[in-house]
């Protein structure tokens, strides 16, 4: 099944990505029934594998595979939801395609070991729960900025294309851009708070790189939402910010992982 899975998971998230990419210029559009079918059979392996990874005997592995693979599923889910409400064609073949990259990365390296007891610690779990949403909403973020980037650009040069009818209006992209961005900052901090208060290591050598890039990327964040309310940043501004404060949480949630698991571990 550790195999089995993945490569259901894959193959569904390949043919959801193929459906829209091979018909996104065409008049009528893509299938998105079946781009969602296949999306979300998907996202059913994919948690069930997960859910296998994660909840062992001994306890829960939070090792930096299935950590990846679980903030992945969530980015999965999370889009999908937004999309068969708001179109965000633009955003499907990105996220099923990282998905299947995913998955991908799962089948050809061996899942390492990180066990943390989380039931026997409440905060810790509330922590980490706070972390990822937060992660996630701003990657989300990230990715609504480039969808606004485009659409901005096809307005000003008056080119409008076969992709263009399944686009959000401007308005609508920006404001769910800044919303999924001002909640995910606001539970950055939260988490922030919440580590350096509830855990006993948040300023030991193992979590300082963690903890200083996040809190970085938080003051980026923060600015950025403060200057959009009050001062009207949008656009290269924004995209900008927002692509540096993801940028380095990235690194804060999985550069010192990346090094010790992986580098270090295959030496």
């Amino acid at each position: 099944m550790s195999v089995l899975l993945p490569a259901l998971a894959m193959s569904a998230y390949l043919i959801a990505t193929a459906a829209v990419l091979l018909r996104l210029f065409h008049p009528a559009g893509p299938s998105f029934k079946l781009t969602f079918s296949a999306a979300i059979v998907g996202i059913i392996v994919h948690m069930l594998h997960l859910a296998g990874s994660i909840f062992t005997e001994q306890g829960q592995n939070f090792s930096l595979l299935n950590v990846s693979s679980l903030l992945s599923w969530m980015i999965t889910v999370a889009v999908t939801l937004t999309a068969l409400r708001t179109p965000t064609i633009l955003l499907l073949p990105v996220v099923y395609g990282f998905a299947a990259l995913m998955q991908l990365t799962i089948l050809l390296t061996p899942s390492g070991t990180q066990l943390l007891p989380l039931d026997a610690n409440p905060s810790l779990l509330a922590h980490i729960l706070l972390a990822f949403i937060a992660y996630v909403l701003l990657i989300m973020a990230t990715l609504y900025s480039f969808q606004v980037s485009y659409i901005s650009y096809k307005l000003k040069h008056k080119n409008f294309t076969a992709v263009s009818q399944f686009l959000p209006p401007l308005l609508q992209a920006e404001a769910l851009q800044f919303r999924l961005l001002l909640v995910g900052t606001l539970l950055l901090g939260l988490a922030l708070f919440s580590g350096a208060v509830f855990t006993d290591n948040w300023l030991s050598k193992a979590n300082l790189h963690k903890n200083l890039l996040s809190s970085v990327a938080f003051m980026v964040f923060a600015v950025l939402c403060w200057g959009h309310a009050r001062l009207g940043w949008r656009g290269r501004t924004a995209i900008s910010m927002t692509l540096v404060g993801s940028i380095l949480l990235t690194l804060g949630y999985f550069g010192s992982r990346f090094v010790r698991e992986v580098l270090l571990g295959s030496l």
